[in-house]
């Protein structure tokens, strides 16, 4: 099985590919064919610009970071009840290099790879959440069929978050190829902890979610494996939790 499909599905505005990391505005519409209108919380009301514009200005962003040599302040604003007892990240991240984690599933092993000088706040929250155990013993909870694998929030809700947020680290030029790893949002700057697996070719989205890394190779088999799979609600064409193979036993840096 190559796993590789072509997506027939072209998605010119926002994908509400959403978590709600609080109890009170509903999740946005889950539709494919507009934005979401309800996002959580306060978003930031400054653009987010690049991490990499950040760095070369090395002055106060308008995202909320500033920059200094190979590191990048992030603010990451409490927001919410957190999912799971998790302590936001440290507020100074590595602008360099790139970091690596397996994630340990039901389906097997799947190594995410992650480019810190795209989006050094993102992945340095990704890290301390790993490190923490968030994503340990949590379930993907949305497969969109030719779309993406959702995943990163121990509510397997689509609702849960980590009790904070952070802003976008967007150059406005993003593209989605097969195997990217990119941050789902409720709106503008409200990044917490989930994220999605694009597991098809072909889809196209607006330049509104944080990419941070993506999946190597023999990854992208083990989720087109669960993908094949389908959702426990196959009627459902925006997605449904997969079938089989979406726990997450445990989340490890490589070499870490």
């Amino acid at each position: 099985m190559n796993g590789r499909r072509f997506s027939s599905l072209a998605f010119s505005l926002a994908i509400p590919l959403l978590f709600l990391s609080g109890c009170g505005a509903p999740i946005g519409d889950t539709t494919q064919s507009a934005p979401a209108t309800a996002p959580t919380g306060s978003a930031a009301t400054s653009p987010a610009t690049s991490a990499a514009t950040a760095t070369q200005a090395a002055s106060q962003g308008t995202d909320g970071t500033t920059t200094s040599g190979d590191t990048v302040q992030c603010g990451y604003l409490a927001d919410g009840t957190a999912a799971k007892p998790v302590s936001p990240p440290s507020s100074t991240a590595q602008a360099t290099g790139t970091v690596s984690f397996v994630m340990h599933m039901d389906a097997g092993d799947v190594t995410l790879t992650m480019d810190r000088s795209k989006a050094p706040c993102t992945v340095n929250s990704f890290e301390s959440l790993a490190d923490q155990g968030y994503f340990d013993d949590t379930s993907c909870h949305r497969l969109a069929p030719d779309f993406v694998l959702q995943c990163g929030d121990p509510t397997a809700t689509g609702r849960g978050g980590p009790g904070y947020r952070y802003a976008d680290e967007l150059t406005g030029t993003e593209t989605y190829p097969y195997g990217t790893l990119a941050m789902a949002n409720a709106g503008p700057n409200t990044n917490g902890s989930q994220f999605f697996i694009i597991i098809a070719d072909g889809v196209r989205l607006a330049p509104s979610y944080t990419v941070f890394g993506s999946v190597d190779a023999a990854g992208m088999q083990v989720i087109e494996a669960i993908a094949a799979q389908g959702g426990v609600d196959p009627s459902n064409a925006q997605g449904s939790a997969p079938k089989e193979g979406g726990h997450i036993k445990a989340v490890a840096e490589v070499n870490g």
